[in-house]
């Protein structure tokens, strides 16, 4: 099987670790924007010639076409995380108002497309708390899942799917009570192990992905509250920054090393990546993706892979058991 997870997130993915000026959150913004105006469309678009059906695990606040303060305090049926980098309160900085004239952190619009479109739509949160971190009580993980569910709902959306804000598991047993069926795992290598140093474990990535290593395909398992894990197998790694330097073919011949090891296995190949990444270069890296989908779709259709999303995967697993 071959599966394509996506972090939607456009501004909320990184606020947290902004300053609060306004020059501070200007680069985040900008490629918010970039991401509506130049990724998103053409992303879909991608998935639709290829007939591939991803899971678009999306911010719950871009459930939103709108948001109004509540004597000074914006949505206060949520209790905010208390992490160590925010001094300031958490929904500090997010402007409340419409779509329209705030789309970087609101995009009901574009939940529709996808929904309209046929897309899997998971969650990453409401607010992009980090589960895992000291500073994310039980308390905030369930009111965030349960405002995730409530404006799901109001669009005919049923949530199974889950990934975890920057990768970090946490309360996973607040997902089972929301009615969650399976979430994304961290790649099953060496460097993405917890105990890896920060530096070390990005400089490992980007020489496994600088030489086009084969990526690990995976199996689901099951948690200990009954829901499916499925591991990531890769990312594929954006073009910003030093990562300029790795050529683009590089990610390509790792994505699809991934997707003929997966055929040949008879396992899964979990893509996984960030739309908001694809805008530090659109055409590269849609070039570079479509590559990847056009493979999968040639094995596909050579009866030799399967292409699903996260919740349909977890139900093939359940199903087998």
């Amino acid at each position: 099987m071959f599966t394509l997870s996506l972090d939607f997130e456009l501004a909320w993915g990184s606020r947290d670790l902004q300053g609060m000026r306004p020059e501070d959150l200007a680069p985040l913004l900008r490629m918010a924007r970039v991401t509506r105006d130049r990724v998103f469309g053409a992303l879909l678009d991608l998935l639709g010639t290829h007939g591939v059906v991803a899971t678009w695990a999306t911010v719950g606040h871009l459930f939103l076409s709108s948001a109004a303060r509540v004597d000074g305090v914006l949505h206060p049926d949520v209790v905010p995380p208390r992490h160590a980098w925010r001094r300031q309160p958490w929904f500090d900085g997010v402007p409340a108002g419409a779509e329209a004239d705030h789309p970087e952190f609101y995009g009901r619009s574009l939940v529709v497309r996808l929904r309209d479109a046929g897309q899997e739509i998971g969650s990453h949160s409401f607010s992009h708390p980090i589960f895992g971190d000291p500073g994310c009580s039980p308390q905030t993980a369930d009111t965030e899942l349960s405002r995730c569910v409530a404006e799901a709902s109001e669009l005919g959306i049923q949530l199974r799917s889950f990934v975890f804000p920057r990768n970090v598991v946490g309360h996973t047993e607040v997902l089972a009570r929301h009615g969650f069926t399976c979430w994304r795992g961290p790649e099953p290598v060496w460097y993405r192990h917890g105990a890896v140093p920060g530096p070390i474990s990005r400089l490992a990535h980007l020489a496994d992905v600088a030489r086009a290593g084969r990526p690990p395909t995976v199996l689901p398992f099951r948690d200990r509250n009954g829901l499916w894990c499925i591991p990531a197998s890769a990312s594929f790694l954006p073009i910003d920054g030093v990562r300029r330097l790795i050529p683009m073919s590089r990610r390509v011949d790792r994505g699809i090393r991934g997707l003929e090891q997966a055929a040949r296995d008879r396992r899964i190949c979990h893509l996984w990546l960030h739309p908001i990444n694809l805008a530090s270069d659109p055409s590269a890296m849609l070039a570079g993706l479509e590559r990847v989908l056009a493979q999968a779709a040639r094995l596909r259709d050579a009866g030799t892979l399967e292409i699903l999303p996260m919740a349909r995967v977890a139900a093939r697993a359940e199903a087998a058991c």
